[in-house]
């Protein structure tokens, strides 16, 4: 954005902070009280001092903003307002005519600050504070314009004539009659018309420029660097991260004095800064981060290549080719980029940084490059390579005293531990902030987690880092979501202990890490500043609030849930990132806990409120929560038209959450329909998704393998099944993923029930129970509950009740949070319990079997489930059998024949979900 240029050095008066002391006027008139004229209600008044104290905070472009850009930004204030604070500012700045007009104006500006010569003040009065933001900015200016000369006074005027000239020049025609006053002339006074002032001032500083040796651009190559940077839309309000060195090196364009007058607001050409290019950089950064592999490899990498050939000493360019490899899953490029950043950079630039304490060597930066590299390896699947890094990275941020990148690197190895599967840390671990290991006691894998996460977050609150304690108390959550709570020291005499999760834990740090969003003031390594915030403000205020709905109903613009109920807002995109991990993770924890109808709420609050701040794959992972729901519970038809939507959002890259979730909805549709051979091609797929490496993609390798032991147990192939179900809770129970477990457990009763062997799946029925109980799986413990009784069932009818007895225990939980197969396998359960009871009469009721018996056969339609529906139809005929009622007998026994006939000779018709992507 072009407009005005700062003037360098100390804070000086300018035509946009003279119009900004009118505003001031404006808004704290003297000797006003309540709400001031013209404003009508409290709302307006607050939204203009909203807009003030963001003015006069934002300054993260080189420019301040013309006239008509200021009018243009006021029209946010809303109402009829517009037109009078526009008439207002500009009747104000042509009537400043002489120096005299000036020096009244600013001796009228100390009225309005408050302050002990002020007097008696009314209680409701509105005056400033002298100290509060607004009124230092006014005293200020106040102070620079006691300090001009004459001249310096004289030049002010001229600029301030230029200003609104420029202004009314590019208004459109049907803005003019609202900028003009009759009154007032719109050229230069008379009496200062021969002193050529605009002139001989744009001369000087032409001169000043030329006569300085430092300048921040790019002079090497200013035309190829100028023909990049037009190429690359840099906005002209970049999200700069040190404030503060922005002030102290507030450098300015050197455009000639005529380029300087016709400078286009709608995109001029001029040289971008250095401050300019790496604020475009950190932009390009956090795309990166966000959207991951939907950046073109080749093509990021041709103009960074190019950036990097034209200013070698932005080092930042290497950071972003390493990102740029890091989400495209090329780990040399990535490894040399990353390399070459610290090499040259010893990462100083660009890197959130806080001094260590005195007396040590600030300049090398090692630790943070271990760092680095520790979540490169992490990221690609080396967890040995990243704790060996992580663990130095420790050692040398203890031997620099650098307190916040310990934080971070102990963050960071309790995420690996917890996200990969490492059966011992035995030599690599050191002892250094593990107490226990002190006094020779072993602790396992999750013991150490848990001392390391308690660590973490005792570390990052002292340092008041309040994102990494956010962000630790996730990690807490998502600990005590899946572990039992078990005492560290196991000897001596102690009291009973239930080995139980604690659902209260999970909540207590969910909602300890939402009040983030309350608390995200600046702490020891801000990454953000003021400026950049007030400036997202004005950004914001730029979109009523009416257009955001229109752009939301047109599918184009911005989603953003606290623009749309709390416009404008300036919370931190990363703050809001971390409130939307905490809604996954709530909905991941009610998935776990059984209850579906809050994992989707959850869900959905996410993939409607955090869409523009969170990453790609966080946003997939909302949408495949509320896919996965659909499925469940609505059928197959409704997810497909779900995950074309999705499809066309998301690319389908390798292991990316869209593509799983296909295979997932191809191999369970298959398994419903008897396509066994496209089942297991499917399983075969999600086996080759996940890496070889011993620890890495656990979660992808237990979903393989238990959907190839059903895939073989739908084929009958009884053993083969019971071996890779066997395998599964092996690989488990080492890597200590114990409400997988529960699954297993589960999976390996359901082959010995259909095998035949009732007895021997009884102990795996009670041993998933078991486990269901301790992790609270709430739902899984329902479906056990079920198979349970199926095995009673399976003994004989004299087991009838039992199993009746334990079918109605579990159908709260079934009705309430099952999906359509749940359901529907619990009523045929029923029905098969009622008529396998020799006490039992179908003629006396015969409804308490039939009503079960047709809701599971309509809800198993909807699912495609031949095998299971064909059960439902042939119960249902055997009773009107019984009944006598002949009609309803053959069409049951109909709609056996069709699904039977549909589970022998499945279809090879064009699966809706192949050609989607």
């Amino acid at each position: 954005m072009a407009g005005i240029v700062k003037p360098p050095g100390a804070f000086a008066v300018t035509p946009h902070k003279v119009s900004v002391c009118i505003l001031l006027q404006v808004y704290a008139p003297p000797a006003q009280i309540s709400v001031p004229f013209p404003f009508s209600t409290v709302n307006q008044h607050n939204r203009l001092g909203l807009f003030l104290l963001s003015l006069t905070k934002s300054y993260d472009d080189i420019f301040e903003p013309k006239l008509d850009e200021l009018i243009h930004q006021l029209r946010g204030i809303g109402g009829l307002l517009n037109y009078w604070l526009t008439d207002h500012l500009t009747s104000k700045l042509l009537a400043l005519s002489s120096p005299d007009d000036l020096f009244n104006f600013f001796s009228d500006m100390r009225g309005i600050l408050g302050g002990p010569e002020a007097g008696v003040l009314e209680d409701d009065q509105v005056i400033l504070d002298p100290n509060s933001h607004l009124g230092m900015f006014l005293r200020r200016c106040i102070l620079a314009f006691n300090l001009l000369s004459f001249e310096g006074a004289c030049h002010l005027l001229t600029s301030i004539g230029m200003y609104c000239k420029e202004a009314i020049s590019s208004c459109p025609p049907y803005e003019a009659p609202h900028l003009d006053d009759s009154s007032n002339d719109l050229e230069t006074p008379p009496e200062y018309e021969n002193m050529e002032l605009e002139n001989l001032v744009f001369e000087k500083v032409t001169e000043e420029i030329e006569a300085r040796e430092v300048v921040s651009f790019h002079l090497h190559a200013p035309q190829a660097l100028v023909g990049l940077v037009e190429d690359i839309e840099v906005p002209g309000d970049p999200e700069f991260k040190h404030g503060g060195k922005l002030r102290e090196a507030c450098h300015y364009a050197h455009p000639t004095s005529n380029t300087l007058r016709d400078l286009d607001p709608s995109g001029g050409i001029f040289l971008r800064t250095n401050w300019q290019i790496q604020g475009f950089l950190q932009e390009q950064a956090d795309a990166l981060e966000k959207q991951g592999s939907c950046f073109s490899l080749n093509d990021f990498e041709l103009m960074l290549r190019q950036l990097q050939k034209l200013a070698p000493e932005l080092h930042r360019v290497h950071f972003l080719r390493y990102l740029n490899g890091l989400y495209h899953d090329d780990c040399i490029a990535a490894l040399e980029n990353v390399h070459r950043y610290f090499d040259y950079s010893a990462g100083i630039e660009g890197i959130d940084f806080v001094p260590p304490a005195s007396g040590c060597n600030t300049f090398g930066r090692y630790e943070i490059a271990l760092l680095c590299l520790g979540m490169m390896h992490f990221h690609f699947g080396h967890p040995k390579q990243a704790l060996e890094v992580l663990t130095e990275a420790v050692h040398f941020s203890q031997l620099q005293s650098n307190d916040t990148c310990l934080a971070y690197t102990l963050a960071a190895i309790c995420n690996l531990l917890s996200e990969t599967g490492i059966s011992s840390t035995t030599g690599i671990l050191g002892s250094s902030y593990s107490p226990l290991t002190r006094i020779g006691i072993s602790l396992s894998v999750q013991q150490q987690l848990f001392v390391l996460l308690r660590g973490s977050l005792k570390r990052a609150e002292n340092l008041k880092l309040k994102r990494l304690v956010a962000s630790n108390h996730l990690a807490m959550a998502k600990f005590d979501l899946t572990h039992v709570q078990r005492p560290l020291v196991s000897f001596g005499p102690k009291a009973s202990i239930k080995l139980r999760t604690s659902p209260i834990n999970v909540c207590k740090e969910l909602r300890l890490s939402s009040q983030l969003i309350s608390e995200f003031g600046s702490e020891t390594s801000s990454m953000t500043t003021d400026g950049a915030f007030s400036t997202a403000w004005l950004k914001n205020l730029q979109k009523p609030m009416d257009s955001q709905v229109l752009s939301q109903e047109s599918g184009s613009g911005s989603n953003n849930a606290f623009q749309f109920c709390a416009q404008p807002s300036s919370v931190p995109a990363s703050v809001l990132q971390l409130v939307g991990s905490s809604y996954l993770l709530r909905a991941t924890a009610w998935e776990i806990y059984g209850s579906s109808s809050l994992a989707r709420f959850n869900a959905l609050v996410h993939a409607t409120c955090f869409p523009d701040v969170s990453s790609s794959s966080d946003t997939a992972l909302a949408y495949l929560k509320l896919i996965q729901h659909l499925a469940v519970f609505k059928g197959y038809k409704e997810a497909f038209a779900a995950l074309k939507i999705a499809a066309e959002k998301f690319l389908s890259v390798s292991k990316s959450r869209i593509l799983l979730l296909k295979l997932q909805l191809l191999h369970e549709r298959a398994l419903h329909r008897g396509h066994l051979k496209l089942a297991q091609q499917v399983c075969d797929e999600l086996g080759v998704l996940a890496s070889s490496v011993t620890g890495v993609d656990m979660e992808l390798k237990t979903e393989a393998s238990l959907r190839n032991a059903r895939t073989l147990l739908a084929a009958n192939q009884f053993s083969e099944a019971a071996a890779v179900a066997h395998s599964l809770f092996c690989m488990c129970y080492k890597f200590n993923m114990q409400v997988e477990n529960a699954s297993v457990l589960l999976l390996l009763a359901e082959i010995h029930k259909k095998s035949g062997n009732a007895v021997l799946g009884l102990p795996y029925a009670l041993a998933s129970l078991s486990f269901c109980q301790s992790f609270n799986l709430d739902l899984l413990k329902a479906s056990a509950t079920l198979t349970l009784a199926e095995l009673w069932l399976s003994l004989g009818s004299n087991h009838a009740k039992r199993a009746l007895s334990l079918v109605h225990g579990a159908f709260p939980m079934i009705l309430g949070q099952g999906g359509l197969e749940l359901r529907s396998r619990a009523f045929i359960v029923e029905a098969k319990c009622y008529l396998s009871d020799p006490s039992f009469s179908v003629f006396e009721d015969s409804d308490v079997v039939l009503d079960p018996l047709r809701q599971a056969s309509d809800e198993l339609q909807l699912l495609e489930y031949h095998e299971l529906a064909a059960e439902a139809f042939y119960l249902t005929a055997m009773v009107f059998d019984k009944l006598g009622r002949l009609q309803d007998r053959e069409d049951a026994a109909a709609s056996f024949k069709k699904h039977i006939l549909a589970l022998e000779n499945p279809q090879d018709e064009e699966d809706p979900l192949a050609n989607i992507f």
